[in-house]
């Protein structure tokens, strides 16, 4: 029994003595005292007043006493509801399977629940008191927590995807929800925050997109992906100003084997033919199955028919090697269609719609081969991949030539050196023109590898001359753009010397405008390293490119070629001898040699010596041959006018 309600019975019990004990003791002294007597009446009178007073008295305390014990008690019964409703609420904090989080006003954390633990890895102490920036996992930018507490203020609400970091560096995807609670005086208390762990629901889109978006037997991309890619490729395409190509590719009697061998060797030669097709391309080419035996390939980067004509053949002889399914050899050929952007079409759907269009075009034409949406095209880029292989090949078969161009000194008429020109003496058609195959070398970057032969053999036939007994200044040899843009030019060019033995100041390297004038600073490089070797450099083609007198003062190069381009107009055209005027006049300022190149006439010799030109060479002085050819004691007269 509760203290107040033994208080209130107390006042109950005590209220009825006292009543009685005031009754017997009254009515004793009224019955002696008063007997019969008027003053008797006055007293009754009296008393029954103060009995009316003090029985009020004791029943105001008495009520009170018992209001006072019914008020705690409906108080104890919400307080045992609370207590009931706090141990329910802290089994649910406990044994629900999201983590809760509580923090105070200043966002420090005072609370987590077992989910909190299981799911970040961190024990309660290791975090109460702390802050919830513990959790950063640096995958959000500070504008993202910013946006958080601004819809709290806003709301008292917010729920988001989060990247959290657990406590073992992990991070992983969060779907939380935060609101803040409020005192009975409306001011904020608290924070809480309850979220899930979502990384399974994540790896499953991953997945779900990835099928989507992917051959299930290949695991490349299908149709809807590759579709996709080539908008984002022509969109980019446009922008920069640049061509793409794109090559449908299809299996020539695919259906043999699938009827024969069944499906599952099928598959496993599609699968094979896959990983094949992948090693063959570098960056910037996506392949894709579009169904069966169809395969696309978009090369973003592909500004030439030739490109794009060089690659398709590079798929068609890279599928010719055998297929070694179940430790049996499998041969399969392919058809390749081309179409290519802008020239052929300007989207993604068009541009698919003639890659196919070609490619039935392949097929009807006898199947192992391509074709270009445009015939004339087709007929074009067949014969300069042609050549480019069978420029290759001329490497590997030793059918390649170097002839020697005289270059002579026109003030003293001698021949003191000598250019190195490749030629290419074709099996079949004989003296293939430069003009021909070094375009193609140039573009297929053949031509780093030509250069470096060349100059072997030219340093080689230099020793060669001069133990002889042959009197030779220098033998000059032309560097392309591909092979200068090379780091190991330097390596390249040490070996050979060394390989040779020749004297460096025996080797001029010709380099042309344009090589040097791309990457300037690295052209100075380059230069001051190969000068360091000994070497002679030469500035090639002069007045066709765009070059700064600023950086050309800083070159290291002892000669300026004129072009020929120059010279074939002498001494008649106004233009080009005021041209060649003022490059002479450049190069002697500088101290520089003065060369001039396709002097045919002896006008055009004449003229340059006026001007004061060290060298010339041309077919005036002796077309370009083989070394046995060469006629040292051949010296043409000039006559000055």
């Amino acid at each position: 029994m509760s203290a107040s309600y033994r208080d209130a019975l107390r006042a109950a019990l005590l209220y009825l003595v006292f009543s009685v004990v005031w009754l017997k003791s009254t009515g004793y002294l009224l019955t002696n005292l008063f007997d019969g007597s008027a003053d008797l009446q006055r007293w009754q009178l009296i008393n029954g007043y103060v009995w009316v007073v003090l029985s009020a008295g004791f029943i105001f305390i008495a009520r009170a006493r018992l209001l006072c014990f019914l008020g705690l008690g409906a108080k104890l019964r919400h307080r045992n509801e609370d207590r009931t409703r706090l141990r329910q609420a802290q089994a649910v904090f406990d044994c629900t399977r999201e983590g809760v989080l509580v923090t105070d006003r200043q966002r420090m954390i005072v609370h987590v629940n077992r989910a909190f633990m299981d799911i970040t890895g961190y024990q309660a102490e290791e975090v109460l008191g702390q802050s919830p920036n513990l959790f950063k996992s640096g995958h959000h930018p500070p504008d993202f927590y910013l946006a958080i507490f601004e819809s709290l203020k806003r709301t008292r609400e917010w729920s988001g995807e989060v990247w959290n970091r657990r406590k073992s560096g992990e991070i992983y995807p969060q779907w939380q929800t935060i609101r803040v609670i409020h005192d009975d005086r409306g001011q904020l208390s608290h924070y809480v925050a309850v979220f899930s762990d979502i990384s399974a629901i994540k790896n499953s889109e991953h997945e779900l997109a990835h099928l989507a978006h992917h051959d299930p037997l290949t695991d490349l991309p299908n149709r809807l992906l590759f579709s996709d890619r080539v908008e984002q490729a022509l969109a980019s395409a446009q922008i920069h100003k640049r061509g793409c190509a794109l090559l449908m590719i299809d299996l020539d009697h695919f259906k043999m084997i699938n009827d024969s061998l069944g499906h599952n060797v099928g598959d496993q030669l599609l699968k094979a033919m896959a990983v094949r097709l992948q090693g063959l391309f570098g960056p910037g080419v996506t392949l894709a199955r579009l169904g069966g035996d169809e395969f696309a390939v978009l090369a973003e980067n592909c500004p030439q028919v030739v490109q794009a004509a060089a690659l398709a053949q590079r798929i068609i002889e890279g599928l010719k090697e055998p297929f070694f399914i179940a430790a049996h050899p499998l041969f399969i050929n392919a058809s390749v269609g081309i179409s290519l952007f802008p020239s052929d079409a300007l989207s993604a759907e068009q541009l698919l719609r003639n890659a196919d269009s070609a490619l039935f075009k392949a097929k009807s034409s006898g199947r192992d081969g391509y074709a270009l949406y445009t015939e004339e095209l087709t007929a074009h880029a067949q014969h300069r991949v042609e050549m480019a292989f069978e420029l290759r090949r001329a490497l590997e078969q030793q059918e390649l030539r170097v002839y020697y161009q005289p270059v002579h000194d026109l003030k003293i008429s001698r021949l003191i050196g000598v250019e190195a020109l490749v030629r290419w003496q074709h099996p079949q058609r004989g003296l293939v023109p430069p003009g021909e195959f070094i375009p193609i070398a140039e573009r297929t970057g053949l031509i780093a590898e030509i250069d470096a032969w060349v100059m072997l053999q030219a340093c080689q036939q230099m020793c060669a001359w001069q133990n002889a007994g042959v009197v030779l200044s220098f033998i000059a040899v032309n560097v392309s753009t591909r092979l200068f843009a090379r780091r190991e030019l330097f390596e390249r060019v040490a070996q050979v010397l060394h390989d040779t033995g020749l004297d460096p100041a025996c080797l001029e390297l010709e380099v042309t405008e344009s090589a040097v004038m791309d990457d300037p600073e690295v052209a100075l490089e380059q230069m001051h390293r190969l000068r360091e070797l000994g070497v002679r450099l030469a500035i090639d083609d002069f007045g066709t490119g765009y070059s700064s007198l600023l950086r050309l003062k800083r070159l290291p190069v002892q000669k300026l070629k004129i072009d020929q381009g120059f010279v074939a107009g002498l001494p008649f055209d106004e233009d080009d001898a005021a041209i060649v005027r003022v490059i002479i006049a450049l190069a002697q300022s500088m101290g520089m040699q003065v060369h001039a190149e396709g002097i045919e006439q002896v006008e055009q010799a004449a003229f340059l010596l006026e001007q004061d030109c060290d060298l010339g060479q041309g077919y005036w002085f002796g077309r370009p041959m083989p070394a046995h050819e060469l006629d040292w004691a051949r010296a043409p007269v000039i006559f000055q006018h």
